[in-house]
């Protein structure tokens, strides 16, 4: 006869196996909200894969975890982004606010944290991260925001940036770009910087960066 500890822990596994298989059978849906969207961001994520199998590409971990869950004009999401081998020196951080803006359609405005915004690494696997700030502390990237259409077919939110009102200084650029396709099992990024003559200055050449996801949740 099995222990009592033998049973809990079968239990606790097989309901965990059965929320993940929730979560992923909610980015199969046929139509999609923005609470959707953000199940399907949410993760751990590394471009591992990619990076082994393609030496231009490099092994870059991503974590994106829902912050105050308990106001009602989010969903809101914390982005980290970190080199595999300087984890804990996240090139990227940023703040998410998801918005329906019709039928299937979506927008991600994007945030800053104030600075030092290396004084928030690691956030993302806190009980409750970024409890400390509020949306009235962080700084919108204007001009950046990502528009996203949900596409059965594909079963994927798909889309990027308009125009080039994104700024960006980084490497001699004047405006930056983003494609992204948020799948079920990954999400393809690809962010680039183009100087004032559209000349390509930053960013990967080949495409989009492919970030498998590892766990539902980083924490």
């Amino acid at each position: 006869m099995r222990s009592p500890t033998i049973l809990v822990r079968g239990i606790a596994r097989t309901a965990f196996a059965v929320l993940c298989a929730t979560l992923l059978a909610a980015c199969h849906a046929s139509s999609a909200d923005t609470a959707l969207l953000g199940r399907c961001l949410t993760g751990s994520f590394s471009s591992q894969q990619q990076a082994a199998a393609d030496p231009e590409f490099r092994d870059i971990r991503l974590h994106i975890v829902p912050i105050w869950t308990h106001r009602p004009d989010g969903p809101w999401l914390y982005v980290e982004q970190a080199a595999a081998e300087a984890l804990d020196k996240p090139y990227r951080q940023r703040v998410y606010r998801l918005s329906q803006t019709g039928n299937d359609t979506f927008r991600s405005d994007v945030y800053l944290l104030p600075e030092p915004a290396l004084g928030f690494a690691g956030a993302f696997a806190a009980p409750e991260p970024l409890a400390s700030l509020s949306p009235a502390q962080l700084i919108l990237k204007d001009g950046c925001a990502v528009f996203l259409s949900y596409n059965p077919r594909t079963r994927a939110f798909e889309g990027g940036t308009r125009g080039q009102g994104c700024e960006s200084n980084l490497r001699g650029a004047a405006y930056a770009t983003s494609q992204v396709s948020v799948f079920e099992d990954r999400l393809i990024s690809w962010d680039r910087g183009f100087d004032r003559d559209g000349k390509q200055v930053w960013g990967a050449v080949k495409g989009g960066y492919i970030f498998t996801k590892l766990d539902q949740d980083p924490r």
